[in-house]
């Protein structure tokens, strides 16, 4: 029994000196000083040993005990102390360590302005698929299979019925199939075209449609509600025109130019020379289109619009290549 305790004490001293921490010094005491740990096993040995010889082997237990005891306590005062010392050390001389502030992308900060002023003027905000089925994306909005205005938009088919959105006008859709008017929203997000990716286009790009659908609707409405929204976006200087156009969902439909802000209608490259940018397309909504969300074309008039988002965001920040605003490039994002 003696050579088991003096091995024990052995045992003990070496592995007190590799605890480093007190994950292992608990490690430590588990192994000596719980109840299961060595030295418990030699106390429960002690029944074993012969009556004459128990008190000096039990004395000798006592001392191992507190020999182990004492280890631990004081391995674990100076792993203490070591640990506050650490937290301590503190160089106020060095200098403060830059915090990293992100920036809203240029194409978000423009998207929320435009959002904000159609908010302020009673429109809410609705969402809808990406991955759009043929018969919203084209089919509700008046373009039948056959139909020669399926031309103007290059579009990604998954399959024969299921497709990338060419445009947000699916969601005024889904919106009328599910509430009767008044209805008036704005829909933006993220629409795919297959085009040749260049400085001037992209196959991914951002738009803002609107629509207001209620009894009595009129152009001169329309007219009213985008020369509020320009005016308020580039500034109250600005002149204004609407030309004839065409879009299959929309009678009479019209684009809406504005006074070029860069060179102030006198001509420049941005405008071609011609002193004015398209910034939209508009129109009433075509009683053709009512037919497929069950509204009442005697009853109800609307009208409809929709802008892109990158080409306003690169005419305000001076950007000339499309490109860069999908790349992500870090030096480009930190100048906004």
């Amino acid at each position: 029994m003696l050579l088991k305790i003096n091995d024990i004490k052995q045992k003990a001293l070496i592995d007190i000196n590799s605890v480093k921490d007190m994950a292992k010094l608990d490690v430590f005491r588990i192994k000596y000083l719980a109840r299961k740990g060595l030295v418990a096993d030699l106390f429960d040995d002690l029944k074993n040993i012969e009556t004459t010889e128990r008190p000096a082997i039990g004395k000798s237990l006592n001392e191992l005990r507190n020999i182990i005891q004492t280890l631990f306590d004081e391995k674990k005062k100076f792993i203490e102390a070591l640990t506050h010392q650490q937290k301590q050390i503190l160089d106020l001389t060095l200098p403060g360590r830059p915090k990293w502030v992100g920036t809203q992308h240029p194409i978000t900060r423009t998207l929320e302005e435009i959002k904000n002023i159609f908010f302020r003027m009673g429109f809410s905000e609705a969402f809808g698929p990406e991955i759009e089925d043929d018969y919203h994306n084209f089919e509700a909005l008046n373009f039948p299979k056959d139909h020669p205005a399926r031309d103007m938009q290059d579009t990604f088919f998954i399959d024969e019925k299921i497709l990338l959105r060419t445009h947000t006008s699916p969601v005024q859709i889904r919106v009328m199939e599910n509430h009767q008017p008044p209805v008036r929203i704005i829909a933006p997000g993220r629409v795919y075209r297959n085009e040749a990716v260049s400085a001037r286009s992209y196959c991914l790009f951002h738009q803002v449609e609107g629509l207001y659908v209620d009894v009595g609707v009129t152009f001169s409405e329309l007219k009213g509600t985008l020369v509020a929204f320009a005016k308020q976006f580039y500034g109250s200087e600005i002149k204004y025109r609407f030309r004839p156009s065409f879009f299959p969902f929309t009678e009479p439909s019209a684009e809406m130019d504005i006074t070029c802000f860069i060179c102030k209608g006198k001509g420049c490259r941005i405008c071609k020379n011609t002193g004015w940018l398209e910034i939209l397309g508009c129109g009433m909504v075509d009683p053709g289109v009512y037919k497929y969300v069950g509204y009442d074309p005697e009853k109800y008039t609307g009208y409809a619009f929709g802008m892109g988002i990158e080409r306003i965001t690169m005419l305000r920040y001076g950007i000339d290549d499309i490109r860069i605003l999908f790349e992500n490039d870090i030096r480009f994002l930190q100048q906004f």
